[in-house]
C-alpha cells in the first residue's frame, strides 16, 4: 500500500491529508477565500507530524490541478513540486471534479448520473458528468446557470459540488428538480470545496509508480488578468 500526501488549494479552502495503510492517517481542512499560501506549509507540517511521518516515508504526492482559482492552483502545484523535488517523489494530479465526485455519499447516487459543479466565480459554473461508478462520462465544460435546463439534458441526475447552489437556484421553478425522492434532478449534501482527503485517496487508488508526467493546471478559460497598457510614447 502506498503512502500519499494530498494537497488542495484549488478553490475556497486549504487542506492537506496523509493516506497510509489504506486509510486517512491525518487531515486538516479549512475554508478560506484567501491566505492559502500562508497556511498550506504549516498545515503540511501538522498532518505529517500527526501521522508520525517524514517526507522520506512517502511514496507519492497528490495535488488538485483544477479547475479552480488561478492563484490557488499555482500555490498547490508549487508546493507539491517543491516537496517532490527535495524528497525525490512522484507527483500525481487529481482534478477538482474527481475530488468532489468522491465526496458524494454512496446512498445519494442510487444509479443516478452525477453532475459535479464547481463555482466559476464569474456567474458561471464549471461542470463535468460522471457515471454511477464515478467515472467521467463527458468532458468538462463552462455552463451559464441560466442555460442549465437545456444543457443538463435528460436522465436521472444528482448535482454535487460547491457550484450546486447556483444550479439549484437556476432550477428552482422546475417541477422535476428538488429534494423529494422522486425528483429527476436532485441535489447532493456534498456542496463544500474539495478536500485533500479525497485527493490523497484517489491518488492512492491509482498507485504510486511515478510514471505520470508532472501535473499541469487544468484551465477551462483564461485567467482574470489584463495586459498592462504600454508606457511612454509609441515608437515611430
Amino acid at each position: 500500500m502506498v503512502t500519499v500526501l494530498g494537497l488542495d488549494t484549488a478553490t475556497t479552502a486549504c487542506s492537506a491529508a496523509v493516506w497510509r495503510g489504506g486509510a486517512i492517517a491525518a487531515a486538516r481542512f479549512e475554508e478560506m477565500a484567501r491566505g492559502q499560501a500562508e497556511r498550506l506549509n504549516p498545515m503540511i507540517g501538522e498532518v505529517m507530524a500527526a501521522a508520525g511521518l517524514a517526507f522520506a516515508d512517502l511514496d507519492l504526492l497528490a495535488v488538485t490541478v483544477g479547475p479552480g482559482a488561478f492563484t490557488g492552483l499555482r500555490i498547490g502545484l508549487a508546493s507539491a513540486r517543491a516537496i517532490a523535488l527535495a524528497a525525490g517523489l512522484p507527483v500525481r494530479g487529481v482534478t477538482t471534479f474527481a475530488a468532489l465526485a468522491r465526496a458524494v455519499p454512496e446512498d445519494e447516487l442510487s444509479g443516478r448520473e452525477l453532475v459535479v459543479a464547481v463555482n466559476g466565480k464569474r456567474r458561471d459554473v464549471l461542470v463535468q458528468r460522471f457515471g454511477p461508478a464515478r467515472t467521467p462520462a463527458g468532458p468538462p465544460m463552462v455552463l451559464d446557470p441560466a442555460g442549465a435546463p437545456g444543457a443538463l439534458g435528460a436522465g436521472r441526475l444528482l448535482i454535487a459540488g460547491d457550484g450546486a447552489p447556483l444550479l439549484r437556484a437556476a432550477l428552482a421553478n422546475r417541477p422535476d428538480a428538488g429534494d423529494r425522492p422522486g425528483a429527476r434532478i436532485r441535489f447532493s449534501r456534498a456542496v463544500r470545496p474539495p478536500d485533500a482527503v479525497h485527493v490523497a485517496a484517489l491518488a492512492a487508488a491509482d498507485g504510486g509508480d511515478g510514471t505520470d508526467a508532472p501535473p499541469r493546471p487544468l484551465y477551462l478559460r483564461p485567467p482574470d488578468t489584463r495586459r498592462a497598457p504600454a508606457r511612454g510614447r509609441p515608437r515611430p
